[in-house]
């Protein structure tokens, strides 16, 4: 795939988040495009900054650390999409802006202690298991209130949002009924929390769903690079969706 190639994939992603917005009478700029490059090479990222591009998804704590190594010299922003483990926290903070799947405390504790010693703050997500799934990372809906009154000792760690991955199904209805869930327990934690005011999730096959239930950001990696030589449950190994 060449450059011309992201280009045009990213002028009809582009158009399809329009379209999507203007069916719940949204505005495009409440939608913020993450494009994910896991598996994808450090010239293709260069590509897709020189078409304007300043932040990208990551699911791997070393694939991310590897390719911001490799591009420090340009202005990226990198965001950890997938599970961290607690002994990679100390690896990977140095290189993220924000991270989309924090699901416990003892995670948040490793974070703020690492982040205290480098004197940093983190945004992050809060993942949600809107579908109800074993197989899957994120607390569970019903735990979520009092995970965040338990957040609010961690100074270093700036919630700014739920994030979730929905049900790997064709049934439509399935998909919007995680989301619908997401906006739902969003619009609650704002009574107390007001500055929790961000939605991620949506990949690329079921962004347009995600942005009509209230999805802020949406994580998309195939529609914009192509497809991944790996399958996705490598990458996300609770499920087989795609990114």
């Amino acid at each position: 795939m060449n450059s011309q190639d992201i280009n045009e994939n990213l002028q009809q992603l582009q158009q399809r988040i329009a379209n999507a917005c203007l069916k719940v009478n949204r505005e495009v700029k409440e939608i913020r495009l993450i494009p994910v490059t896991k598996t994808k090479s450090v010239e293709m990222i260069q590509m897709a900054i020189a078409l304007g591009v300043s932040h990208v998804g990551e699911n791997k704590v070393q694939e991310l650390i590897g390719k911001a190594e490799q591009l420090q010299d340009e202005k990226l922003e990198w965001i950890l999409i997938g599970h961290l483990q607690s002994n990679k926290v100390k690896k990977i903070i140095q290189y993220i802006q924000e991270f989309h799947a924090l699901d416990s405390i003892k995670l948040a504790e490793k974070l703020n202690k690492e982040l205290q010693y480098i004197d940093k703050k983190l945004d992050v997500f809060i993942q949600v298991n809107t579908s109800n799934e074993s197989s899957k990372y994120g607390i569970q809906p019903e735990r979520l209130a009092g995970f965040l009154n338990e957040m609010q000792q961690f100074e270093q760690l700036n919630v700014v949002g739920l994030m979730t991955l929905a049900l790997h199904t064709e049934d439509e209805l399935q998909i919007r009924q995680c989301f619908r869930l997401l906006k739902k327990l969003l619009d609650k934690s704002r009574i107390d929390y007001p500055k929790i005011s961000r939605l991620s999730m949506g990949m690329s096959g079921d962004f347009e769903i995600a942005i009509e239930e209230g999805a802020t950001d949406i994580r998309v990696g195939q529609a914009i690079f192509g497809q991944r030589n790996l399958p996705d449950a490598y990458y996300w190994p609770e499920q087989g969706a795609k990114s």
